[in-house]
C-alpha cells in the first residue's frame, strides 16, 4: 500500500498533480475518441521501497492511431520515517505527448513541489512545445498561452527555458517555445499553488487546441514529413538522455521507476543520425553516447520499447556514477537543483 507524505503542503501539492493528471488524461481520451480508435489511457502504478516511501501512477496512451507515445506521470516520494534525510517529500507531475501525425507537435510539462523537513520548499514549473515540422501559428498560440499564464514571471521563465533546452553541440534548442522556473517560491505557498494550477491547465488547454487544429487540418502527410518527425524524435531522445538534469537525477536517486522516467522517449529513432553526432560530443560525454548507441537495437529506424528503455536507463546511471564530474555539463536554467543530494 503506497503511503502519502504527512505535511499539509505536500498533501495540497499531491491533490494538485492528481487534478492536473485527471484533467489532461480526460482531454487526451477525448482526442482518441474524436480522431482515433477510442482507446483511453491506461494506468500503471509503481512503488518506492514497496510503497513505504511513496510511489506514483502514470497514464500511458494506448491509441496508436493518434499517439506515437504519451505518458502523464504523477509521483510523490517522501521520507517521513527516515530522520537522516533532509528531504521531506517530492511531489510532481511530468508529462510528454508525442502524436503520430508529424504536423501535431510534441509537448512536455513538469510541475513539482519539493519540501524539506524544516518546512522550506520550492517549485519547478516547466513547459515546452516541440514540433517536428515548424508551424508559426501553433508556436504563436502556445507562446500567447504561456505569456498569459506566466504573468509577471514570463520574462524570467522564458529566459531560463531557452538556456535549459539549448543543445550546445547542435547549436539549437530542443523545441521552439520553452518556459522554466527553478527554485520558485514567492513566499506565499497558497498563491504559488494557485499559480501552478492555473499554469498547468493553461498549457494543457493550449496544447490540446493545437493538436485538434493539426489533426483537423492535416489529415494526410508525406513520407518526407514522417521522416522529419523520426529525425526530430532522435534529437528529442538525444537531449533527454545526454542533457536533461531531471531525467538523470531521477535515475540516480533510485532504479524503481526506470520505465516511467523514460516515458518521455518516442517509439522509434533514427540510429544513424544519432551516431552522426558522436564526433561532436566532448569527453566524457562521447562515452555516454556510445553507451546509449550500444543499448539501442541494430538498424536504421529502431524501436525504443520497455527493454530498451531499461538498457538506456542503466547506461545513463552507470555513466554518471563513473564520471560524476560530467553532471556539471548537463542543462541548467539559472539555479542547479540539488535533487540527488536531497535524497541522500
Amino acid at each position: 500500500m503506497r503511503t502519502q507524505a504527512q505535511s499539509e503542503k505536500a498533501a495540497q501539492a499531491y491533490a494538485l498533480v492528481e487534478e492536473l493528471q485527471e484533467y489532461f488524461v480526460g482531454k487526451l481520451d477525448d482526442i482518441s475518441h474524436t480522431f482515433g480508435a477510442s482507446k483511453g489511457c491506461e494506468a500503471v502504478e509503481w512503488e518506492r521501497d514497496e510503497g513505504r516511501h511513496g510511489g506514483g501512477v502514470r497514464y500511458e496512451t494506448r491509441d496508436e492511431h493518434v499517439f506515437n507515445r504519451g505518458s502523464v506521470n504523477i509521483s510523490q516520494v517522501h521520507y517521513d520515517d527516515d530522520p537522516a534525510k533532509k528531504l521531506g517529500s517530492a511531489t510532481a507531475i511530468s508529462t510528454i505527448i508525442h502524436p503520430q501525425n508529424p504536423h501535431a507537435p510534441s509537448v512536455h510539462m513538469h510541475i513539482s513541489w519539493t519540501e524539506m523537513k524544516d518546512g522550506e520548499g520550492y517549485w519547478r514549473i516547466m513547459a515546452d512545445l516541440n514540433p517536428s515540422l515548424k508551424d508559426d501559428v501553433f508556436q504563436r498560440d502556445f507562446e500567447i498561452a504561456l505569456s498569459r499564464a506566466a504573468g509577471s514571471y514570463e520574462e524570467e521563465g522564458m529566459a531560463q527555458g531557452e538556456r535549459y533546452f539549448y543543445i550546445p553541440v547542435l547549436e539549437r534548442t530542443r523545441g521552439v517555445s520553452h518556459f522554466y522556473l527553478e527554485h520558485f517560491n514567492s513566499g506565499n505557498f497558497e498563491e504559488d499553488l494557485s499559480f501552478a494550477r492555473h499554469f498547468g491547465k493553461a498549457v494543457i488547454d493550449a496544447y490540446v487546441g493545437i493538436v485538434v487544429q493539426a489533426l483537423q487540418s492535416y489529415i494526410t502527410y508525406t513520407a518526407e514529413e514522417k521522416q522529419a518527425q523520426l529525425d526530430y524524435h532522435t534529437l528529442y531522445l538525444f537531449q533527454v538522455l545526454t542533457l536533461d538534469r531531471g531525467t538523470t537525477s531521477g535515475l540516480l536517486v533510485h532504479d524503481q521507476n526506470d520505465v516511467g522516467i523514460m516515458g518521455s522517449l518516442p517509439s522509434h529513432i533514427n540510429k544513424p543520425l544519432l551516431y552522426s553526432w558522436l564526433e561532436k560530443m566532448p569527453e566524457p560525454q562521447d562515452k555516454l553516447l556510445l553507451a546509449l548507441l550500444d543499448a539501442l537495437p541494430e538498424g536504421n529506424k529502431v524501436l525504443v520499447d520497455e527493454a530498451v528503455k531499461k538498457r538506456l536507463a542503466n547506461a545513463v546511471r552507470a555513466h554518471y556514477k563513473k564520471y560524476s564530474e560530467a553532471l556539471s555539463m548537463q542543462a541548467s536554467g539559472e539555479i542547479i537543483p540539488p535533487t540527488v543530494d536531497n535524497h541522500k
